[in-house]
């Protein structure tokens, strides 16, 4: 889609559009997180197993967060775009090495933000702090900060790092209604679920939940937009 015709089309109706491709996703991977969560708290093994987990990342620090986060969130959806020759022509290996190294960046700014939210809000597992927490990270979190600095970074992949293409679509009137705010509509109701199912779990253990969803919530939208390419 030309950035005209994304100026004469409403964004919100970009977003719902988005919003209905991604329901089946969304369903999905919310059902995975909501096993996971079920398992921790009914399963002993699981939690037990969740306890080293727990251990490991207390003697890791934020290391672990870039690092798994950015297998998650890079590693693994480059692999599966770069093995498929729909996909293979738009993610050389430059475009893995930032992808892996923007991902990594996420990370960190994922777990600063779940301590944050632990101390301001609390570490409280009842309803009233699992809807603060969700609604800040959805509502300004996400808005403010996460969804446009990824919309910035996979569209400077797309324009084969050209700053100059980036800064011209982004000086171009109405860029956050055009390029974020769909993006917003389409995936709020993936991950804001998702979230509220993620803050049930206690504060070190959000992280490794949210890169699963992350992880599956990519490779199967990659995996629709193949689909869509094909078709």
């Amino acid at each position: 889609m030309s950035v005209n015709s994304a100026l004469r089309e409403p964004s919100w109706k970009v977003g719902l559009r988005g919003a209905r491709a991604n329901l089946v996703p969304g369903l999905v991977l919310q059902a995975v997180a909501l096993a996971v969560v079920l398992a921790y708290y009914r399963h002993a093994p699981t939690r037990a197993a969740f306890a080293q987990l727990v251990a490991f990342r207390a003697d890791a620090g934020f290391l672990f967060g870039i690092i798994s986060t950015a297998l998650f969130g890079g590693v693994l959806p480059f692999f599966y775009l770069r093995l498929h020759p729909a996909s293979r022509s738009q993610y050389g290996w430059p475009q893995g090495l930032l992808l892996t190294a923007f991902w990594g960046y996420k990370g960190l700014e994922v777990e600063i933000l779940y301590r944050i939210l632990a101390h301001v809000v609390g570490e409280g597992h009842d309803a009233a702090t699992i809807i603060a927490k969700t609604l800040l990270d959805q509502l300004v979190y996400g808005p403010v900060l996460a969804v446009p600095l990824t919309v910035l970074a996979y569209k400077w992949n797309a324009l084969d790092f050209s700053c100059r293409a980036v800064l011209a679509d982004f000086r171009v009137p109405g860029w956050y209604a055009r390029s974020v705010l769909p993006t917003l509509i389409a995936n709020l109701g993936v991950w804001l679920p998702a979230v509220a199912i993620i803050y049930a779990l206690p504060t070190p253990l959000q992280l490794p939940l949210q890169n699963l969803v992350l992880c599956f919530f990519t490779l199967l939208l990659a995996h629709l937009n193949r689909r869509r390419v094909k078709a």
